[in-house]
C-alpha cells in the first residue's frame, strides 16, 4: 500500500498533529474539508489536549468549524425530540440509526460529526402508522414520481425520504438495514429486539454495540457512493475503539455478523479500518473474520478499489486509477442492492425516463 494521505496519518495518530509544519496543515485541512471531517479533526485535537500546539493561524481556521459542529449537534437533538413527540401516539420506541444514534448516545463517533438527516428504524408492519404520524407533525415525502414511490415502497428498506415543510429537516424511516432485493437479509426483528434504550431519554433507543458496528459496515460497504466513505470508516474506527473496551464485545462481533448474514461487510470494515486508520482489533478477531472475505485475485482487486475510494476526494489523494475504482464500486453497490433484471430496469428508468419527466412543464 502506498503512503497514506496526511489526513489519514493524522487520524491514525493524532499526536503527530502537534508537529506539523504550516504547509502540512494547509494540505491536511484541504483534505479534511473535502471529506467533511474538519470538525472531527478539531474534536480529536481537543480530546488529546493538543489545541495549544496548533499554530495560531491554523487554530483560528479550525475553530471556525466549532459553531458548525455545535449547531449540527443541537439540531439533531432538537429534531430527535420532535420525532419522538410525533411518534409517541404509535407507542413505538424511536430506534435511532447512524449519526443521530452516535450523538444521542454521546459516543465518540458523534463528536464533531456533521449530519444531513435523522435515520430511525421501525417495524415494517407499522410503516403506514409511522408515516401518518410524521405527516401530521409536518414531514412530507420528497419523492413524488410514481416510479420513485414504487421503488422505495416495494423494493427498498425505507420509506421515501421525508422533509419537514417548515424546518426543512430530513428523516429516513427504515424498516430494515438492507433493501428487500439485496442478497443478504439481516433480520430487522433481531436488531430491534437487541436495541438498547437510552438512559434518561424515554422512548429513545439505539442498536446494540455489535449491531451498531455492523450497520455502519453495511452502510459503507453495500453502498456505491464514497464521497463520505472516509467519514463512515472513521465512524467504524471510533465505534470499535469505544465498544472494544467492553467485556464480551469482541467475542460476540463475528458470531453476530454471521447470524445476521453480514460477514462480508464486517470483514471489509475490519480490514480497511486496520489498514487505513490503524484500528486496534485483536488478532483472534481478524482470524475469525478472515474466512468471511474474498480470496485470491478478488481480494487483491478489492484492496486496489477500496484503498482508493475510501480516501478523501482531493487531488492529492488520487492517482490515475481512482476514477475507475470509484466507478467500479458504484456499479458493485447497485449490483448488490438489486438483481440484474431489476437493476437494468431501474438504471434505464433513471437515465432515460426520469430526466424527461422532470423536464416537463
Amino acid at each position: 500500500m502506498k503512503r497514506l494521505p496526511i489526513l489519514l496519518a493524522a487520524l491514525r495518530d493524532p499526536g503527530q498533529l502537534a508537529h506539523l509544519a504550516p504547509a502540512d496543515w494547509d494540505l491536511l485541512l484541504r483534505q479534511s474539508t473535502t471529506a467533511n471531517l474538519t470538525p472531527s479533526v478539531l474534536a480529536l485535537i481537543e480530546e488529546r489536549g493538543l489545541l495549544e500546539h496548533v499554530p495560531p493561524q491554523v487554530r483560528a481556521h479550525i475553530e471556525w468549524v466549532r459553531p458548525l459542529a455545535v449547531r449540527h449537534r443541537q439540531a439533531v437533538q432538537f429534531e430527535v425530540a420532535r420525532i419522538r413527540e410525533a411518534l409517541a401516539r404509535t407507542g413505538l420506541p424511536v430506534i435511532l440509526l447512524k449519526g443521530a444514534a452516535y450523538t444521542m448516545a454521546d459516543l465518540r463517533a458523534g463528536r464533531g460529526r456533521l449530519y444531513s438527516d435523522v435515520d430511525v428504524l421501525v417495524p415494517k408492519a407499522r410503516l403506514g402508522e409511522v408515516e401518518s404520524a410524521l405527516m401530521l407533525a409536518g414531514w412530507a415525502a420528497t419523492h413524488h414520481d410514481a416510479y420513485d414511490q414504487r421503488y422505495y415502497r416495494q423494493w427498498m428498506h425505507e420509506l421515501p425520504p421525508m422533509q419537514h415543510v417548515k424546518r426543512r429537516s430530513a428523516i429516513d424511516v427504515h424498516h430494515a438495514i438492507l433493501p428487500e432485493t439485496a442478497p443478504a437479509r439481516p433480520d430487522p426483528d433481531k436488531l430491534r429486539a437487541a436495541a438498547r434504550p437510552l438512559a434518561g431519554q424515554d422512548g429513545l433507543a439505539v442498536l446494540a454495540p455489535t449491531d451498531m458496528v455492523l450497520h455502519s459496515a453495511v452502510h459503507l460497504f453495500f453502498d456505491g457512493e464514497f464521497d463520505k466513505g472516509l467519514r463512515d470508516l472513521l465512524d467504524i474506527h471510533l465505534l470499535l475503539g469505544e465498544f472494544g473496551a467492553a467485556p464480551g464485545f469482541w467475542e460476540a462481533l463475528v458470531p453476530r455478523a454471521q447470524e445476521l448474514e453480514l460477514g462480508r461487510p464486517l470483514f471489509y470494515a475490519l480490514r480497511y479500518a486496520t489498514r487505513l486508520l490503524g484500528t486496534a482489533v485483536p488478532p483472534r478477531v481478524l482470524e475469525q473474520a478472515a474466512p468471511l472475505g474474498p480470496r485470491g485475485a478478488l481480494s487483491w482487486l478489492m484492496d486496489r478499489l477500496f484503498e482508493r475510494a475510501l480516501l478523501p476526494e482531493h487531488p492529492s489523494c488520487a492517482d490515475a486509477w481512482t476514477g475507475a475504482a470509484r466507478f467500479a464500486l458504484y456499479v458493485r453497490g447497485n449490483w448488490l442492492r438489486m438483481p440484474p433484471l431489476l437493476l437494468a430496469r431501474h438504471l434505464f428508468h433513471k437515465a432515460l425516463i426520469s430526466p424527461r419527466t422532470e423536464a416537463l412543464p
